[in-house]
């Protein structure tokens, strides 16, 4: 048996679970109760599989500094990390193809890719590894393998995989992939016990996997290898990464692996399973992960309630009053509230699609953005003025970069800089500061072990993140200026 490589899929915007996620800051970051990330569950159950040295992901590159640091937290047994970045999204036909490609020049023609969205929550883990185990078998007899849910409701939010003659007493052969049913259907599929939830997670041998898609999708496979053939890679210490060529990507067809390939093949088999799964696809599932109250309310953050039922309150930096409400899903965040019927969760993402027409910068950003140095976070703003709070981890370096339209005043709260600015170079400590003027090369460096925290000033006629011309960047981010 070949050697099993996980791959989590990052992508999506979890539109639905607006205002928490955010195009920039999607799904799989967001933080359960329990204060780990989807991501990192993902992170943790895979790895926890036997026999597991290697974990590849697919991402977007504007993700990638973000993903890396929820590893780390929690990488001790130093698993290889190996990412392949997406320049922008392509669906999961181009992402699984690049990854069978890149995993058989690794780890030959033999190995089992292990493909996990990264924003499912397994609470099973026992039932998770004898899925993988069986699904396993399955692959070395030459079947792609996906995992098929046994239904707990009549759900019309989920695609559905019919089950066809026995392969063996765990594993069928996939008789059709079924589109999201009505509510007769549901209800039917739920009785007959055919039919199984599509988890959108599979197993398959990286031979198997790319002569099918030769097969029934080359258009697809032979895009991804030309952009392959372009791409870059860099390795490092238990971490390397190939960043997609942007040019030959646009030229992918955009196509998920069920209409491609898995609607198509002879050779897709399922294994129904039962995981303790939740696509966490909601806020009505997210308040599912939390006890009630006696009065049906959950909430996180310091709450004052009168008369108040069946409510989902999540506000973890301002006190909230309630009177009289029932049945409502009330998100506060600092640039964004929510304010939801609790039966009416998925048309949340009708406001983030909205946002995004507008061109409003709550679609995309939080209030604090995360940066490969560190974070910073918008205090206030108005005309002619932005006020933000800088912090910069431990050995971290901004850019070297200039501005044509704002100066910046910068004030060390707490930690160490060196700074440049234009030609000179100088140490600040806590509670010292320096000015910008518009059109000086400058840069900030924390050279200590402790986070370096400032408050910086901008003021200029134009305040834009795209202002910013940069020189040179320790992160690689100088051909793709417009951020910090």
């Amino acid at each position: 048996m070949g050697t099993l490589i996980p791959c989590i899929i990052a992508g999506g915007a979890g539109t639905r679970l607006w205002p928490v996620s955010r195009e920039a800051m999607p799904k799989p970051f967001m933080r359960l109760p329990d204060d780990e990330s989807l991501l990192q569950k993902t992170f943790k159950r895979a790895s926890g599989l036997p026999g597991v040295h290697h974990l590849l992901t697919v991402t977007n590159r504007e993700v990638y500094f973000r993903t890396v640091d929820e590893y780390r937290l929690l990488n001790a047994h130093k698993i290889q990390l190996d990412f392949l970045l997406e320049p922008f999204g392509r669906n999961t036909a181009p992402a699984i193809a690049a990854a069978a490609l890149h995993v058989q020049a690794l780890h030959g023609h033999d190995a089992q890719l292990l493909i996990l969205p990264a924003d499912q929550l397994i609470s099973d883990f026992d039932a998770f590894a004898g899925a993988v185990a069986t699904a396993q078998a399955l692959c070395e007899e030459g079947w792609l393998v996906t995992f098929g849910l046994v239904p707990t409701r009549a759900e019309t939010g989920f695609g559905y995989i019919e089950k066809g003659q026995a392969l063996n007493e765990k594993g069928y052969q996939v008789a059709r992939f079924v589109e999201k049913p009505d509510a007769a259907a549901a209800s039917e599929y739920l009785k007959n016990g055919l039919h199984l939830w599509n988890a959108g997670m599979f197993c398959m041998r990286v031979d198997v996997l790319l002569r099918e898609l030769e097969t029934h999708a080359p258009d697809v496979l032979d895009a991804v290898r030309q952009c392959l053939a372009q791409s870059l890679s860099k390795v490092g210490d238990h971490e390397s990464q190939t960043e997609l060529d942007a040019a030959t990507f646009t030229e992918v067809p955009n196509i998920s692996i069920d209409y491609a390939l898995l609607e198509r093949s002879q050779k897709v088999a399922v294994v129904p399973c039962e995981l303790g799964w939740s696509d966490i696809g909601s806020w009505q599932a997210i308040r599912e992960l939390a006890p009630a109250d006696e009065n049906g309310n959950q909430c996180n953050g310091q709450v004052v309630l009168h008369d108040v039922t069946n409510c989902y309150i999540d506000s973890k930096k301002r006190l909230v009053g309630a009177v009289g409400l029932d049945n409502l899903i009330i998100i506060d965040t600092p640039d964004a509230l929510l304010i939801a019927d609790a039966e009416r969760t998925q048309e949340v993402k009708l406001i983030a699609q909205e946002l995004k027409r507008q061109g409003h910068p709550a679609y995309l950003l939080h209030n604090t953005v995360t940066r490969p140095w560190g974070t910073y976070t918008v205090l206030e703003e108005g005309k002619r003025f932005k006020i933000k709070r800088i912090v910069v981890k431990p050995q971290a370096s901004l850019s070297l970069q200039m501005h044509h339209h704002r100066s910046e005043h910068w004030i060390v709260v707490s930690g160490m800089a060196r700074v440049t600015n234009n030609e000179r170079q100088f140490m600040l400590d806590t509670n010292e500061s320096t000015f910008i003027k518009p059109g000086h090369s400058h840069r900030l460096v924390n050279p200590g072990v402790i986070d370096l925290v400032m408050i910086e000033v901008q003021s200029g006629e134009y305040l834009g993140e795209d202002d910013i011309v940069r020189f040179t960047d320790v992160y690689g981010r100088v051909p793709d200026a417009p951020k910090t």
